[in-house]
């Protein structure tokens, strides 16, 4: 019995021994653990070039043509409207009044402080830029034709001009240095060059009418210089009065009537400069039928009354046709990203793979390119305890049916961290794969992770039988 026992146990220590010796084999076989890495082993079928980036091979891996994907036109553009259709004619001035002696007593409105002049409505502003400047408008709406061009554009009844090929910009109510702040902010936003001068070229939305016993009625505009009450009566090729003493000059204002007595306008010099504003009626009368004169104003005020009642209806009108096709382009949006989602939209990508945080497939921008640092650390980089900052490859199969898919991997060594400038100059291109090998450490501790077990393991099984 003794003897049978020893023998068993020998033979136990002999299998232990065997174990041990085989798991070694194994594991200097490399059966127990293999890792991936970029090798230049023809076995693969491939012609593998290794080229170090530098500064100078940037140059040369960025060469390769490439234009990333644009997204769709409803991307680019703007829900705007047209501006719609015009006031019409206005109604015939009132004839003059009848002629009524006596005297009339001086009622002059008050004067207006000086204020600057605010952009309105039908306003046509002039945007100018020298010759010679490609980055400017020039590229976009054609401002420039010989040493200098002025564009002119009509202020619509939203407020807004309209440029061409970048959009609509509001600028009614704002003063010229404010709306040139606003339109050079607009252009740099949509990324032109802001070099231009802005100004007014056709005063449109202000007026005062003018009105009786003048050469010429006329409706003044207000321009950048305040309008003076002389000024005005001057604009309609003056005044036509036989008698002074019957004369007078009524303003109308914010629903108040004023007057003037012609006499005291001529031996007074400041009620010769006294502002008007915006919706004065200034009306010339050589008598005292205030009624003709009321005639006068109210139809002044139904002229103001018809085109505030015809801005209000043009401006439902455009935010009517705004809003539906902003809807069109949200929609035709969200029908390009449920397609994208769906994988049935094109798109490049390139790969991660290795020691990354991640391993994952990464799409490129649209319109724009992406760099080695773009999509290494916008997936969170690679694990500093087991990524090796020395060899960081990007794998970029050929393009060139004559090569049968030669691969070039461009070698980044990141262990300098000046050498991370790099990355944020290599540019992508489609299918590219961003390879970073383990640490060797880390090779040695899967080797290890692997092996202990079974070498612990596989003699205590063999021990227990």
């Amino acid at each position: 019995m003794h003897m049978g026992q020893a023998k068993a146990k020998a033979s136990k220590r002999g299998a232990i021994v065997v174990a041990l010796a085989m798991s070694l084999a194994l594991s200097a076989c490399g059966v127990v653990y293999q890792s991936p890495k970029v090798s230049r082993n023809v076995g693969t079928g491939l012609d593998v070039r290794e080229i170090k980036v530098t500064p100078e091979t940037v140059l040369l891996a960025n060469r390769s043509a490439y234009s990333p994907r644009n997204l769709p036109q409803e991307f680019y553009s703007v829900a705007s409207a047209s501006q719609g259709a015009g006031l019409g004619a206005l109604p015939a001035a009132p004839d003059v009044p009848d002629r009524r002696p006596g005297r009339l007593e001086l009622r002059p409105p008050q004067d207006l402080p000086r204020q600057p002049y605010r952009i309105g409505v039908g306003d046509v502003v002039l945007l100018a830029t020298k010759s010679g400047n490609n980055s400017s408008l020039e590229q976009l709406s054609g401002l420039l034709a010989a040493q200098q061009q002025r564009q002119g554009y009509v202020v619509s009844d939203d407020g807004s001009i309209s440029i061409p090929d970048i959009g609509r910009v509001e600028i009614g109510g704002l003063t010229l240095t404010e709306a040139q702040d606003r339109i050079f902010r607009f252009l740099l936003d949509n990324q032109v060059d802001p070099a231009f001068a802005l100004e007014v070229s056709d005063f449109n939305s202000q007026r005062v009418t003018v009105g009786g016993a003048v050469r010429n009625a006329a409706r003044v505009p207000i321009t950048l210089v305040p309008l003076k009450l002389g000024d005005a009566l001057t604009a309609t090729g003056g005044v036509e009065v036989q008698d002074a003493e019957f004369a007078s000059i009524r303003i109308y204002r914010d629903g108040t009537l004023y007057q003037i007595p012609y006499q005291d306008y001529l031996s007074r010099p400041e009620l010769r400069e006294l502002t008007l504003r915006d919706g004065d009626a200034v009306f010339v009368d050589i008598n005292y039928d205030l009624d003709r004169a009321f005639q006068f104003y109210r139809q002044e005020v139904d002229v103001i009354r018809l085109r505030s009642q015809a801005r209000k209806d043009v401006i439902d009108m455009m935010e009517t046709e705004m809003s539906m096709r902003r809807g069109l382009l949200d929609e035709q949006r969200r029908n390009f990203q449920a397609r994208s989602d769906l994988g049935a939209e094109k798109r490049d990508y390139v790969f991660l793979a290795g020691e990354v945080t991640r391993q994952n497939r990464v799409a490129l921008p649209y319109a724009q390119k992406a760099t080695l640092a773009d999509v290494l650390y916008g997936e969170g980089g690679y694990p500093n305890m087991s990524g090796n900052p020395a060899n960081v490859y990007v794998l970029r199969p050929s393009q060139d049916p004559a090569e049968f898919g030669a691969v070039t991997a461009w070698h980044l060594d990141m262990r300098n961290a000046v050498n991370m400038t790099l990355a944020t100059r290599l540019e992508m291109r489609p299918n590219d794969i961003i390879f970073v090998e383990e640490q060797p450490i880390t090779k040695w501790n899967r080797v290890v992770q692997q092996f202990v077990p079974s070498l612990l393991t596989t003699p205590a099984a063999i021990a227990a039988n």
